[in-house]
């Protein structure tokens, strides 16, 4: 992105829920809170930001817990959705908000909903990305769920094993890992090859989409650099530990106010009974001020960085409504 539109955007660390964390923010105005996925960073939101605030917002986009300049606590159990949450409503609070609107993709997508069945009375709307609210399902855990779905070798899979992906993404240039997730603009499902998993040389040499230049690959892998992948990858470590915790909630309901969007090539709308789901009345029981459900036609797994005006127009004009 370009130099001088970057050095628009504020940075400071907040202490919040005994970690130090990293924001970004820009604008005046309600406060709009960018909730980042995997691999990404606060950076990943830096058109919404802008955009947002010059349509008069308070954009705030955080590092997460374990990614970029927020600290990054070693044990998987400090992954949890009340451990990612409880740093939010600190950081809420910090910032003196009562209620804010929140936008999450991927990760942040899962972490928005947890914020929202945890903490609804801190969420005035939600925009949620690519990943839909699932209900918790009593009978098995996340993990053997996706193992009976694509196997030992699907990604979510392999990240498990305490180790193991960070090692293969250590045998590659991070810029590359960064590319080989980044560019992933396939409805099929990610199986890491056995021999050398990620790193695995790519069949072609990866070509950069429009929306993605050398420089934002280096500005995500200068930070990766440094904080390594561990944390980004313990959200996956503790799903099932986050299955086991949040048995008191099986059956609640989201209950604010959310749209719903989703690239039809993004492979996690193209899980087997997700667009049923979707579509066919599960979702609207299971978030009942469920406002909008947007498919974009041709638009993979990050939209927010490949269709950053179009996203932004979407969070516009359903958070002015409140």
């Amino acid at each position: 992105m370009e130099g001088e539109l970057m050095a628009e955007i504020s940075h400071r660390l907040v202490e919040v829920n005994g970690i130090n964390m990293h924001i970004a923010e820009k604008g005046e105005g309600p406060v709009v809170l960018l909730l980042h996925g995997f691999p990404e960073l606060w950076y990943s939101w830096r058109h919404q930001i802008l955009a947002l605030a010059a349509r008069g917002y308070r954009a705030i986009a955080p590092d997460l817990r374990g990614f970029g300049d927020t600290d990054a606590p070693p044990d998987v159990s400090s992954y949890t959705m009340f451990h990612v949450v409880g740093d939010l409503v600190a950081l809420i609070h910090t910032l003196g908000q009562e209620k804010v609107f929140v936008v999450g993709h991927d990760w942040g997508a899962l972490v928005a909903w947890s914020l929202c069945l945890f903490r609804p009375d801190k969420v005035r709307a939600l925009v949620n990305l690519s990943v839909a609210f699932r209900p918790r399902s009593p009978d098995r855990k996340p993990v053997e769920t996706f193992r009976a779905l694509y196997g030992d070798d699907y990604y979510i899979c392999t990240f498990q094993e305490p180790g193991r992906t960070e090692a293969e993404f250590a045998r590659i240039p991070t810029a590359l890992v960064i590319k080989k997730f980044l560019t992933y603009h396939d409805p099929a499902p990610v199986i890491v090859p056995k021999e050398n998993g990620f790193a695995a040389s790519p069949d072609k040499e990866i070509t950069l989409p429009s929306w993605l230049s050398e420089e934002d690959v280096d500005y995500f892998a200068s930070k990766f650099d440094k904080s390594g992948f561990t944390g980004g990858l313990n959200y996956y470590r503790a799903l099932d530990l986050n299955w086991e915790l949040t048995a008191p909630w099986t059956g609640m309901q989201i209950k604010v106010p959310v749209k719903f969007i989703v690239g039809n090539q993004d492979l996690i709308y193209n899980i087997p009974g997700v667009k049923d789901y979707i579509h066919k009345g599960g979702f609207e029981r299971d978030v009942p001020f469920l406002e909008d459900v947007v498919v974009i036609e041709g638009a993979g797994h990050f939209i927010n960085q490949e269709k950053p005006q179009e996203i932004t127009d979407h969070i516009y004009e359903f958070i002015q409504k409140f």
